[in-house]
């Protein structure tokens, strides 16, 4: 199925590249030796991700990393199976079939394989799915970060902070001049946003379009949970309306949603200056091992968020 052109784009291993052991693996899970398999893009893994088709037809797919690819990246894996497994089975979710994991070594997941396309966020009835599949995922997962050992909300916020202390000392043009001129009333916001930053929910964390799929019915599926906090229910509809950031359709988009009227417009803004300022100073400090396209998805996504923060502050 064809559908939008996903925003984040790494450089992947192909199935074929990753090792013997682990593609032994899952033949074994499956019952059946993989037979084709169909490469997938979106995403910034540099480990394959791959739709396969066993000789009996059983169908699945495949997410598996080394940590010769990216050192960080086995991390967020057993992170994603500890989710998965912590959740089990949903249809708003791609379930977690197996998972294999080696002390220092390689991480795969076999997971449920999900017919359908990326959702296009410029297409009416795709937004309405969307807004309204993530309204779904947070009331089903009020409350079930419970027992779950991950980390919150508030944790990655306050890392966001990190980056205010450094705004004086980054070269002009990472953020624009109006960040420079305004940091310290917008240190403050980020400090009033943490102390709304806690919650009991699993909250998906990372939703963008290629992040999410569209069955050939219409319902939508999440994937990728390797982000995924325990935090409060306004964080996900937060983070799919970023989406539209840039555009005044944002602005809209957060008036019309209960959770994020009641969260406030300064917590709003605060939660895109905090993050596009983080992004801005990642891009001068990061080494990315294995991640050629991730420092220009940061400048971009930085931009896109600065922007909308600009434009909701009347600056």
């Amino acid at each position: 199925m064809t559908g939008a052109a996903p925003r984040a784009v790494g450089v992947r291993k192909a199935y074929a590249e990753v090792p013997d052991r682990v593609r032994a693996w899952v033949d074994g899970v499956l019952g059946s030796p993989v037979r084709e398999t169909f490469e997938q893009v979106g995403g910034m893994s540099p480990g394959c991700a791959t739709r396969v088709v066993a000789a009996d037809g059983t169908r699945a797919f495949v997410k598996a990393v080394g940590p010769e690819l990216n050192p960080m990246t086995p991390g967020l894996f057993r992170h994603e199976t500890a989710v998965l497994s912590h959740l089990g089975r949903h249809d708003l979710w791609a379930g977690l079939l197996a998972s294999f994991d080696e002390p220092d070594g390689w991480v795969a997941l076999v997971l449920e394989d999900v017919p359908g396309r990326h959702v296009d966020t410029t297409d009416p009835d795709d937004e309405a799915r969307l807004l309204a599949a993530t309204d779904d995922l947070v009331a089903e997962l009020a409350g079930a970060g419970a027992g779950l050992d991950i980390a919150s909300t508030r944790q990655s916020i306050a890392r966001w902070g990190e980056a205010w202390p450094e705004v004086a000392t980054l070269p002009r043009g990472v953020l624009p001049d109006w960040v420079h001129e305004h940091a310290g009333a917008l240190v403050e916001r980020h400090e009033r946003l943490l102390a709304v930053a806690e919650g009991d929910a699993v909250v998906q964390g990372d939703i963008r379009n290629d992040n999410v799929l569209v069955r050939e019915d219409g319902d939508v599926v999440f994937v990728d949970w390797g982000m995924s906090r325990v935090g409060p229910a306004w964080f996900d509809p937060l983070v799919v309306r970023l989406e539209w950031v840039e555009d005044p359709r944002f602005d809209d988009l957060v008036r019309s949603c209960r959770v994020l009227a009641e969260l406030g417009d300064d917590h709003v803004t605060a939660l895109l200056t905090s993050l596009g300022v983080w992004l801005g100073y990642r891009t001068t400090v990061a080494v990315d091992v294995g991640l050629p396209t991730l420092n220009d998805f940061r400048r971009r996504e930085s931009s896109r968020l600065l922007e909308g923060a600009r434009r909701r502050l009347g600056l």
